[in-house]
């Protein structure tokens, strides 16, 4: 049997004055590229494709259009402005039998948008035939950033584009490979990855630069990367992070840089008079304990520092007046970035610089370092016991040799005859004197055992003496309060937020006290009882030593310290600790991480990731374990446990959901 042949609607131009745009088309909702935007691509490159019209049988020579409604707008916008004439012919397929709306239908439905991969190789066709980015940008009504990710995506190894187009690797996977241009080293990765159990893009990212540095290290904030690129040093750039990731592929240069950079650094401050001058990436957690300090004056404002400090409180009051109370209405951007900038100028202006006695400063020393964000962090003023000792034998050694002179002078600068000295005025003897002030220690201990506050206050003046003027024997009282240090160090116990507490608080009370110990005592008797409590707190703190260790086994001490820690109702999740990779994970054997995913994921999480090497397994359990409680279990306080997550929350089932995501904004914005 012969099939019929097939007849194709016929196509004709018609007027576009003579069109009338259907009411119904089964689109309603506007998606894609906007009505102004495809106006100026038609003008730009004419109409590529005809509207779908059906005649309007009460109107001869009228058509309605049933499919290509957004072009129809397009075009009518260009008639309105005057672009187009509105009887210039529009390409037009003409159907004069079925159903309208199961035209419409059809002709929305049974387009399939352009694989993003042929949208990457458009993009890199375009730009070898010469056009620039910001004008492949402007021709298709996207972002020059946006170009950019299509190209590098387009630059991807042969070998992954076609992983890519078989669906064998997805969209976040090829976008992952883009921080390398070096097809090579891709296509070992994935061989890697493919082989593997983690095919994640954090994993993939992490095996391209297992041999770089973050661009977000402090060396590299501290030198600068325009001074690292300028040094000829080369940076992989992540283009599809939001925070624009990179990272610097020769460690050797930056180090060079950053170790003169320091060093130049370290010069300027050496040039300040200090006696010594320590120089270091970073100093370990309590590397001052030991040392004296001495305290520096605030340099005064000015009268135009103190006028513009007034004016930015007054301001600042006025914006918290005005905004930050009930019932106020939202603060508009301009009014919060100027509050923002308020308050960092005020910071500055009360940041005051210190100057020091220049006797001080040839006995003391200075720290220098950087911090996490690449910020250069000087600590003046440290000084070491055998200055602080020999300070003390120059005064007095001083002291002796000017009554002597004193002794010696004379109007004729002739010492007179000795006069016998008076058996009455002979220092008691050492014995006696001793007998004596026995007597008043027992008095002074009976009445200060009989008054609780000034007890507090002299216990209060002992151990703060010990926590803020090292070497100083202002009391005497026999009470000691030791900060012991730490031997072993993880790498975030400088940096986690207990330290920085302490650190704050420490420096906040510094501050307050006065300059030289001698003074200490006056200062304590102005404060108010909730102000010593606070500086005893802070003091006794310090003491602390909960250290596990060959050196602190006592089972008493650790039965003390879970005490405290439950009479505190201490959680070192609330107090900013998390399993990392670097803190535990990574230090730990596959099997206590498999534990700790269990207890606080459940075993079937566990199995997902329990065949994985090592480094992947501690890389995922730190993903996995990220918005949990879990602790391990010297960090763990009795009586507390951990808050686990619902086990039947499949963690495999979410690491999927991100996999299958809605397309990101590059794609989504495609003409």
């Amino acid at each position: 049997m012969t099939e019929d042949i097939i007849t194709l609607s016929r196509s004709m131009d018609v007027p576009f004055e003579r069109l009338v745009l259907s009411e119904r088309n089964v689109r309603r909702i506007r998606t894609g590229q906007s009505i102004e935007e495809l106006a100026e691509d038609i003008a730009r490159r004419t109409l590529l494709q005809s509207l779908s019209v059906r005649p309007i049988p009460e109107k001869e020579g009228c058509y309605e259009v049933q499919a290509g409604g957004r072009r129809y707008r397009a075009l009518e916008l260009l008639v309105k402005q005057g672009r187009l004439a509105a009887n210039t012919p529009i390409p037009c397929i003409v159907r004069e039998d079925g159903l309208l709306e199961e035209d419409s239908l059809a002709e929305n439905v049974q387009r399939r948008n352009l694989h993003p991969l042929d949208q990457f190789r458009a993009f890199q066709s375009l730009k070898e035939q010469g056009l620039g980015d910001e004008e492949i940008a402007a021709r298709f009504f996207v972002t020059p950033h946006i170009v950019r990710q299509r190209l590098k995506l387009a630059g991807v190894s042969p070998k992954l584009l076609e992983a890519y187009e078989t669906d064998a690797m997805t969209l976040e996977q090829l976008m992952a490979f883009t921080i390398t241009d070096d097809h090579a080293r891709q296509e070992k990765v994935w061989e890697t990855v493919a082989q593997g159990y983690s095919k994640h893009p954090v994993t993939i990212r992490r095996l391209l630069t297992e041999n770089s540095i973050a661009a977000d290290d402090g060396r590299v904030l501290f030198v600068g990367l325009p001074a690292y690129e300028a040094a000829g040093g080369t940076v992989l750039r992540d283009l599809f992070s939001e925070e624009n990731e990179g990272w610097i592929e020769d460690p050797a240069l930056l180090e060079h840089l950053f170790t003169e950079k320091l060093a130049r650094e370290a010069e300027a401050i050496s040039a300040e008079g200090w006696k010594w001058i320590e120089v270091a990436e970073s100093f370990p957690y309590g590397h001052t304990r030991g040392l004296g300090h001495i305290k520096g004056e605030d340099v005064p404002m000015n009268a135009d520092e103190a006028a513009e400090y007034e004016a930015l409180c007054s301001e600042r009051e006025e914006i918290e007046r005005r905004y930050f109370q009930e019932d106020s209405e939202d603060m508009p951007d301009e009014a919060r970035r100027r509050f923002v900038q308020i308050n960092d100028r005020i910071d500055e202006l009360e940041d005051r610089p210190l100057t020091y006695d220049p006797a001080d400063i040839a006995r003391a020393g200075a720290f220098v370092s950087i911090d996490d964000d690449g910020i250069l962090v000087v600590q003046r003023g440290y000084v070491r016991q055998d200055d602080k000792e020999q300070a003390v034998d120059d005064a007095s050694e001083g002291a002796s040799h000017t009554g002597s002179e004193a002794q010696a002078q004379d109007s004729g600068n002739v010492s007179p005859p000795a006069e016998p000295e008076d058996e009455g005025l002979k220092p008691l003897s050492e014995r006696l004197v001793m007998e004596l002030t026995a007597h008043r220690t027992l008095a002074l201990r009976d009445a200060l055992g009989a008054d609780p506050d000034t007890a507090f206050l002299a216990a209060l003046h002992a151990i703060a003496l010990q926590s803020f003027y090292h070497f100083s024997f202002e009391s005497c009282l026999e009470i000691m309060a030791t900060s012991s240090g730490f031997s072993v160090q993880g790498p975030d116990l400088k940096t986690c937020p207990s330290a920085l507490s302490i650190e704050e608080r420490h420096e906040a009370w510094r501050k307050q006290l006065p300059k030289e110990a001698k003074d200490l005592w006056e200062t304590l008797r102005t404060f108010d009882e909730s102000r010593r409590k606070a500086l005893f707190a802070h003091c006794v703190g310090l003491s602390v030593n909960a250290v596990r260790g060959p050196l602190n086994r006592a089972e008493s001490r650790m039965r003390h310290a879970d005490q405290l820690a439950m009479l505190l109702a201490l959680d070192l999740h609330a107090a900013g600790w998390k399993p990392t990779a670097a803190n535990y994970l990574g230090r730990v054997s596959k099997a206590h991480i498999l534990e700790a995913i269990t207890e606080a994921r459940g075993e079937s999480s566990a199995a997902l990731i329990e065949h994985m090497r090592k480094t992947d397994m501690a890389a995922q359990a730190e993903r996995m374990l990220d918005g949990t409680n879990w602790l391990p279990e010297p960090l763990r306080t009795p009586e507390i446990e951990p808050e686990n997550n619902d086990p039947a929350e499949d963690p495999e089932t979410e690491l999927q959901d991100e996999l299958s995501a809605d397309l990101p904004d590059f794609l989504c914005d495609a003409a």
